[in-house]
């Protein structure tokens, strides 16, 4: 088992005739994901990187069994994208564009939620991958190595430096979810967590957050009262100022709301170990699995 993604999954690239979808479809190509479709309005009927490419998601999903799309568009379109693909009934959307209005955001997560049965990473995330079998985003897949620790985070570059620390310690990751930096996003550790809570190969989760938002509070309230398997924290960005905005647009401390203090205490209260460092996940979950 895995969560969301694995060896089976057929992939659609939007955006893959451009640099960076083409640069990251065939990295994805390369660590063994099946990518089967591209979409780039105008260019129906071309092939890029052996893959053929199709006008809509429409066109792309009449002709593939695509269990997710992997969204490469630039910011104005991106939440678009993500809901053309939504309702061509494709189950899984990861948006990397990173800057995409926050209102299209809002619009755009507000509809696919009401769909139902369509789940959306991102965006500004790096997306998701499950070593050795699928990699759906643009994360170095040089640094996961299969095991038994599920990843979910923020930030990207916490992302691989965890990820790789977990794997040169013989740990390894079952699956590692990026979720994204942004106010609004997607998914959220909460939406998340009952998956890994549920997936059998999955023996313990790593939850790197960072300061501003409440979904670090949210993620230890259902910790505490749902969590079967043990759970490590790590936040980032603890020394930075109130009121300022630190990198992601989704760090921002206003008032109490998202401070440091506010996210140890929930997760203090949920029986959460949270780390100083990347090395000290390690020493965490390895003290949670004996």
């Amino acid at each position: 088992m895995s969560i969301l993604v694995d060896k089976n999954t057929q992939v659609l690239v939007q955006g893959i005739t451009g640099r960076e979808g083409a640069f990251h479809a065939e990295a994805m190509i390369k660590a063994g994901t099946q990518v089967v479709a591209g979409v780039t309005p105008g260019r129906g009927g071309q092939t890029t990187l052996g893959v053929p490419v199709y006008d809509t998601v429409k066109e792309a999903a009449a002709k593939h069994p695509l269990g997710a799309s992997i969204i490469f568009v630039p910011a104005p379109g991106a939440a678009d994208a993500a809901l053309e693909a939504a309702h061509a009934g494709i189950p899984l959307v990861v948006l990397i564009t990173e800057g995409i209005p926050t209102m299209d955001m809002v619009k755009a997560v507000a509809e696919i939620k009401a769909l139902g049965n369509v789940r959306l990473i991102g965006g500004n995330c790096p997306g998701l991958i499950t070593p050795g079998e699928c990699k759906l985003g643009i994360m170095p897949a040089s640094v996961f190595k299969r095991g038994k620790v599920g990843l979910i985070s923020r930030s990207g570059t916490v992302t691989y430096e965890t990820a790789k620390a977990l794997s040169d310690a013989g740990l390894g990751i079952s699956t590692c979810i990026g979720i994204g930096g942004d106010p609004i996003i997607g998914s959220t550790f909460k939406d998340l967590l009952p998956m890994f809570n549920n997936d059998l190969e999955t023996a313990a989760v790593v939850v790197c957050g960072e300061i501003g938002g409440s979904d670090e509070e949210d993620a230890a309230a259902y910790v505490k009262t749902h969590m079967k398997k043990p759970v490590v924290g790590f936040i980032g960005g603890r020394s930075a100022p109130k009121g300022k905005k630190m990198g992601h647009a989704g760090a921002i401390i206003s008032g109490n709301v998202g401070t440091p203090e506010s996210k140890l205490a929930a997760f203090a209260e949920a029986g959460v170990p949270v780390a100083d460092t990347i090395d000290e996940i390690v020493e965490l979950v390895r003290a949670k699995l004996g």
